[in-house]
């Protein structure tokens, strides 16, 4: 039993690394200019050469690419802790109007920075990006107190989730400033733009971030077992829910900061991936919710580009095509179990 429970871990992840691989290939390779893989490699191999093909692959793909896979890994991993937290497997950032509020609190500090000629740093679209969030999250915990049943809860964040994206369409459209062409792109969820300094803070703030996330796996295990058997064993509950919130946050920070709100992969994702597994125990849910994100985006941005090629899908378009069917599902199976 032991033996199968371990071939199978390390069949989940075989899939996933592979899957992440294949599509990060594919995304490099595959546009409105195709390029081969040989292509690639001398290029790669001779990055001192300036050519129509090199500046596609080292400024456009390259750090889409890379933007894509980590913010798709951080955005399952943000429906995860959401998921564990809330007990329900259709809590997400999207759904809970998290997103929404972020992109909302990110449209209004981009249109007043830029309309008094100040530039937008990623640091600071983090910023505002969490500092929705928070807003959002502290509305949605507030009402949980007073709403019973999750069901209820869900449409709670819904409705916040419609005034919020109904402020930002707004604003996107009384903009004057000329520089802000690109925000009603962003507002639908674009990875669009990506520059390798965008890479590089995102990297360094998901990485902490899942680090600390890793540094939970144990409370979060027993958490996950019922609070008063999670507070037997010492773990400190208010204290890791405020965790679970904050770090949740900080990841739809920096995925609503660079490519606005996606729907559906942070609900998608963690079912899909626990599936695979068989198993939720956060030690591997973590790492491999985080590949399946990457996966699913790595994909899903692939089809946008090239669906209606020249012409570029809403990304948020593609994730919910394959992201409804899996929300649908989750909720008879739930039902079945006499959940809701």
């Amino acid at each position: 039993m032991q033996n199968s429970r371990k071939h199978r871990y390390i069949l989940a992840f075989g899939i996933l690394i592979i899957g992440t691989f294949l599509f990060f290939l594919l995304n490099i390779c595959i546009g409105s200019v195709s390029i081969s893989l040989s292509d690639i490699i001398n290029i790669i191999n001779k990055n001192d050469m300036v050519t129509s093909a090199s500046t596609i692959i080292w400024d456009i793909r390259l750090p889409r690419t890379f933007a894509v896979m980590i913010l798709g890994g951080a955005l399952a991993l943000s429906g995860y802790l959401l998921q564990t937290f809330f007990h329900n497997p259709i809590a997400g950032p999207f759904v809970l109007g998290i997103s929404s509020s972020a992109k909302m609190v990110v449209a209004i500090v981009m249109v007043f920075l830029m309309r008094n000629a100040i530039r937008v740093t990623s640091f600071e679209m983090i910023l505002a990006a969490f500092a929705g969030s928070m807003i959002s999250m502290g509305f949605v915990l507030l009402l949980s107190g007073k709403v019973s049943g999750m069901s209820r809860l869900i449409v709670v964040g819904v409705m916040i989730g419609y005034i919020c994206s109904a402020i930002t369409e707004l604003i996107v459209t009384f903009a004057q400033d000329s520089d802000i062409v690109n925000l009603h792109n962003w507002s639908r969820g674009s990875f669009s733009g990506m520059t390798w300094d965008n890479v590089l803070v995102m990297t360094i703030v998901i990485s902490i971030t899942v680090i600390l996330i890793f540094l939970l796996s144990k409370p979060l295990s027993a958490y996950q077992l019922g609070e008063v058997y999670a507070h037997n064993l010492g773990v400190n509950i208010r204290a890791l829910r405020i965790y679970l919130v904050v770090l949740s946050s900080i990841l739809s920070a920096c995925i609503v900061a660079f490519a606005g709100p996606i729907s559906f992969v942070g609900i998608a994702t963690p079912y899909l991936v626990k599936k695979l597994l068989g198993k939720s125990t956060p030690i591997l849910m973590i790492p491999a919710t985080f590949l399946g994100g990457s996966v699913f985006c790595l994909l899903c941005d692939l089809l946008a580009r090239m669906l209606l090629a020249p012409t570029e899908l809403s990304i948020s378009t593609v994730t919910a095509i394959f992201g409804v069917p899996v929300v649908l599902w989750i909720m008879m199976e739930r039902k079945k179990e006499g959940a809701y």
